[in-house]
């Protein structure tokens, strides 16, 4: 299926690994042109340079307000406009209620307000398209976990901005819309693996609680639906969440496998 986005031209926060990259490589095979911002030099050079002509790495540290606005304006000067912005950037660090509040504020930021900056920074580019934004959430906001108060707290945020955005830029034509991933098979996740005392079992054990096929989603599936709601085969989507998790937030615990496997 032809999306229609060729020539597009996107930017990707958190690009250079993960659901980042593979959203990357799903506007690549769009045709589109695709910018990577990423604190990981190596990585995102590597996936640019592997890329082709249209995908470019622009390295940035999003907790710098400065670095944000540079990495839009690079951008824009790098191929002429901006058409599509993914709000992909974030790390769960585990932070519970036992966390300092001034510590819980400053994690808070680093998973929020670079959403809020990049997308305050690119809205005057968006408004010409008009343009399409694609907020990254978590079940996390949804579910709750228990020890990752300011993680979900963050992400609670994001879900709710994706819908007053949806309000606020209405009337340009913008849609907004948040994509919620649940247990996923990213590197971070697989990192996280790799700690346990057996990492198979306890990565069998996580995937059997997904109600459908028993496996974690990939990153891919995330990506494709990313690059579906950015396309105008979603042309009247805005203001949803779409969760792409094989069921695990919503469905019934009943349906689902025994717990505490690990």
């Amino acid at each position: 299926m032809d999306l229609g986005l060729r020539d597009k031209i996107v930017l990707v926060t958190g690009g250079a690994k993960g659901i980042g990259a593979a959203t990357v490589k799903a506007f690549m095979a769009e045709d589109c042109k695709v910018v990577v911002v990423d604190r990981d030099a190596e990585a995102g050079s590597s996936l640019a340079k592997s890329s082709g002509s249209k995908v470019r790495f622009i390295e940035a540290d999003l907790t710098d307000l400065v670095s944000c606005k540079q990495a839009v304006e690079q951008t824009i000067s790098l191929f002429g406009g901006l058409d599509v912005l993914v709000n992909n950037a974030g790390f769960n660090d585990g932070l519970g209620l036992e966390t300092p509040p001034e510590e819980f504020m400053i994690s808070v930021q680093k998973n929020l307000l670079h959403v809020y900056a990049m997308t305050h920074f690119a809205l005057p580019q968006l408004r010409k398209g008009p343009g399409c934004i694609l907020n990254l959430g978590s079940k996390v906001s949804v579910t709750g976990q228990g020890k990752t108060s300011a993680y979900a707290a963050a992400k609670g945020a994001i879900s709710a901005l994706t819908r007053e955005w949806a309000v606020a830029l209405a009337p340009y034509k913008i849609r907004v819309n948040c994509v919620i991933p649940a247990e996923c098979l990213t590197d971070q996740y697989e990192q996280f693996f790799q700690t346990q005392t057996n990492p198979e079992a306890t990565k069998k054990a996580i995937a059997d609680l997904v109600p459908f096929a028993q496996r974690l989603t990939t990153p891919e599936e995330i990506a494709q639906t990313i690059v579906f709601l950015a396309s105008n085969r979603s042309s009247h989507t805005t203001g949803q969440f779409i969760f792409v998790d094989g069921g695990y937030t919503h469905f019934d615990r009943a349906v689902g496998h025994e717990h505490n496997k690990w």
